[in-house]
């Protein structure tokens, strides 16, 4: 006897927790009821999408709306479809680039204030770690934030200070207590002013001078300092978008240690190399930089042996002006790489080139981020009981990056023009249908998630 269900669909190929392989998955008032065999699809409306891939839908724990403050940027309409055509059904907000940062529980209410009614997909926050908001820290976790950001280095924004090892004494042993994660961002500025002296007087829109002002010993260092307070404090710790291959030993030696620390990466990080970049294609910026090719492979090593958890976009968008493409400055020029619709095809091609399966991705890009945030009860997975957040794709299907086919605000994105295979046909967040072969099929029903209530 199967469930009632309202929905169930159907195919040759469904990413389970243990593999693909044909199923049909049942779905009632937005939960999935069960998971039955391909020839059991009866009751309530059956979609049968045949060949195309059933998975879960990625859940992005690293994106910047930038709603309220700068919405000229990013906002959560323009965001929140953007996830939607790229199979996105769960998305945790950064503390930044927002006015106010979330780093009070007055600034999440804001923030919470403008999302409500606007989200094509749910929507969960981080809270940001700053010198001197230690005391706001315990209400912020109180309120709903799923964990909490800080920056080693300086953010480029100023409502959003970075933290030193004196601010982060007094922080993890708060957020241990809570046991709250704590993502940092893993540069420190020792090693940033010592290769900025050294590029002084170079050409600022040579990519070499860019990378070289960022060096890999700015995020070994910080990594080492971060592995260094967990083992003391035992909080946990999250490496945001690693760059650099050669913090992996530091890593795998601190989780063989047993602590409690897990990091990721970035499409750009995998996809791009140095030498993919012109010098003055600013569009390419982001922080840590892009690095070799040698590196990237360590990257791709790592994420294959379970070493890097993740795969987040770093979605970090900007109006183009801010981007000085016509001066080519890489100095001046703001930071970030906008890819938040682009995620499942840029990775899938790149894996599948590496003889890996679906299975990766929905590892990396649903159920490890899902782990991250605490909704693994909820997220990331096709199990029964978990909700029917759903991306139905055909790997076969191509998809030529142009700005038409973007739903981001600013188009500018240094995957123009790139042809990668893995076309997201439909979108399933809560089993409603929210994208369908290029067309929104819902009005924006996506809901604000808050920690407690995972």
């Amino acid at each position: 006897m199967h469930p009632p269900a309202d929905l169930v669909i159907r195919s040759s190929r469904v990413v389970l927790p243990d593999g693909m392989r044909p199923a049909a998955v049942r779905v009632s008032a937005s939960i999935i009821a069960s998971v039955d065999g391909y020839d059991d699809a009866q009751g309530g409306t059956v979609v049968d999408v045949g060949d195309s891939i059933v998975m879960p839908g990625l859940v992005d724990t690293h994106v910047h709306v930038n709603e309220p403050g700068r919405t000229e940027w990013e906002g959560w309409e323009t965001a929140t479809r953007a996830a939607a055509a790229g199979g996105v059904t769960t998305l945790v907000e950064m503390p930044l680039n927002s006015i106010p940062a979330t780093t009070t529980v007055p600034a999440l209410t804001a923030k919470v204030a403008e999302a409500w009614g606007k989200c094509s997909v749910d929507v969960g926050f981080w809270g940001g770690v700053v010198p001197g908001n230690v005391a706001d820290l315990p209400a912020l976790w109180e309120a709903g934030v799923f964990g909490f950001k800080c920056f080693l280095a300086p953010s480029g924004v100023d409502e959003f200070h970075h933290v030193e090892e004196a601010d982060l004494r007094q922080a993890m042993p708060v957020l241990a207590e809570l046991g709250a994660p704590l993502l940092v961002h893993a540069e420190l500025p020792a090693p940033l002013e010592r290769a900025a002296a050294s590029v002084a007087g170079m050409d600022p829109r040579s990519y070499a001078t860019y990378v070289r002002s960022r060096p890999p010993e700015a995020e070994v260092d910080a990594i080492k300092l971060v592995i260094r307070l967990c083992r003391e404090f035992g909080t946990r710790v999250h490496v945001v978008h690693l760059a650099t291959a050669e913090a992996l030993p530091l890593l795998r030696a601190a989780r063989s240690e047993g602590l409690p620390v897990t990091v990721e990466t970035c499409p750009h990080y995998l996809h791009f190399a140095d030498d993919d970049i012109a010098d003055g294609a600013t569009e390419f910026k982001c922080a840590p930089p892009i690095r070799d090719r040698r590196n990237q492979q360590g990257l791709w090593d790592a994420l294959a042996a379970g070493d890097i958890d993740l795969v987040a976009s770093d979605h970090s968008p900007c109006p183009p002006e801010m981007k000085g493409y016509e001066a080519g400055d890489w100095f001046t020029a703001w930071g970030g790489i906008a890819s938040l619709q682009l995620g499942l095809p840029v990775m899938w091609s790149a894996a599948r080139e590496r003889g890996m399966g679906p299975e990766h991705i929905a590892r990396w890009m649903s159920a490890a981020p899902a782990r991250l945030a605490g909704l693994q009860a909820r997220k990331g997975a096709i199990a029964p009981g978990l909700d029917a957040d759903l991306v139905v794709w055909d790997p076969d299907g191509q998809v030529r990056v142009s700005p038409e086919m973007l739903h981001h605000r600013h188009k500018l994105t240094p995957y123009a023009g790139g042809l990668f295979s893995g076309e997201v046909l439909a979108t399933y967040v809560r089993g409603a249908r929210v994208y369908h072969r290029g067309r929104f099929t819902a009005a924006p029903a996506g809901r604000l998630l808050l920690s407690g209530d995972a």
